[in-house]
């Protein structure tokens, strides 16, 4: 069986009925292919933004997609369209500030009785926002760090509670196959600021954090992944030419959501569809001590 997207194969996937995915970055390149082929796989899926008109746009394509109703001129049925549109809603968030990242979460916290699967998918690239100049947070932090890494952090830190009382339920956090050793000593890069090794560095954090969660989530049935999903997408953060597909990016990252978890385990790092090593500060334990210490400092979850 195949989506009707033509590219996510569900053969051996896990049924998405009645699951409940949280995709942050939802509105734009990677994550809204991917929220549309999950409310094809029958999933509610809530869908996050941080501009309101692309979040409403984003909505009404997930909705026409769980309802079967994506060709030219189609037009679907009114109880399959209601249906749909029950399965899809919407949540605000900038998550350069810390303060929306947990109001986002207090949102979810009070809206849903359950939650599934956490995509944390939102992030910007190497050089835009700021033309490759150096950046900060709302917080005071370096952007890069703050958004790529900080704000699913402490997003996921968060929502612990209801993804354990949600148990089976799974974490993917969207990485990058481009990482680079943080530097501990200058983590906000405050010192011969290079856009790409602040790229990297947060992408690095990513894989790091779900190396250390999914240890420390062993035994509660929640599973963490970090993936690199495909390679230059036509997306706005990609620094080159496309060599991947969407498509290729969420089928990937589709798969750590609905496989079943006996296939992709718990703590790994995936190049597209492989298994694969990440950085090797990634598997260094006081590395991540150091990054688990000062993200705590940081956000105070």
């Amino acid at each position: 069986m195949t989506a009707a997207r033509g590219g996510w194969d569900s053969e051996g996937m896990t049924r998405l009925d009645g699951k409940v995915v949280l995709l942050t970055g939802a509105t734009d390149g990677m994550g809204r292919a991917l929220a549309a082929d999950l409310a094809r796989a029958g999933a509610t899926v809530l869908v996050h933004g941080r501009d309101p008109g692309r979040i409403a746009d984003t909505v009404a394509e997930v909705i026409a997609a769980g309802a079967g109703n994506e060709a030219a001129g189609a037009a679907a049925d009114s109880t399959e369209a209601a249906a749909a549109a029950d399965r899809v809603r919407s949540y605000q968030a900038d998550l350069a500030s810390l303060a929306q990242v947990r109001q986002l979460a207090e949102q979810v916290l009070a809206a849903e009785p359950r939650l599934d699967v956490l995509v944390n998918n939102a992030g910007i690239g190497v050089t835009e926002p700021g033309g490759g100049a150096r950046q900060e947070s709302t917080d005071g932090i370096e952007l890069r760090f703050a958004v790529n890494y900080l704000a699913g952090y402490a997003l996921t830190r968060l929502l612990l509670p209801l993804l354990r009382r949600s148990a089976p339920s799974r974490v993917v956090n969207v990485a990058s196959i481009g990482q680079q050793a943080i530097d501990f000593g200058d983590v906000m890069l405050t010192k011969d600021y290079d856009p790409m090794r602040a790229y990297r560095q947060s992408k690095l954090a990513q894989i790091m954090f779900s190396f250390d969660l999914a240890a420390e989530l062993d035994l509660a049935g929640v599973t963490v992944s970090a993936l690199h999903p495909a390679t230059f997408m036509p997306t706005k953060v990609s620094p080159a030419a496309p060599v991947s597909t969407i498509a290729q990016g969420a089928d990937a990252t589709m798969r750590l959501i609905a496989a079943p978890a006996a296939r992709t385990g718990t703590g790994r790092y995936f190049n597209g569809l492989d298994e694969s090593r990440a950085n090797d500060q990634a598997y260094d334990e006081q590395a991540r001590r150091l990054l688990r210490d000062l993200s705590r400092q940081l956000t105070g979850a």
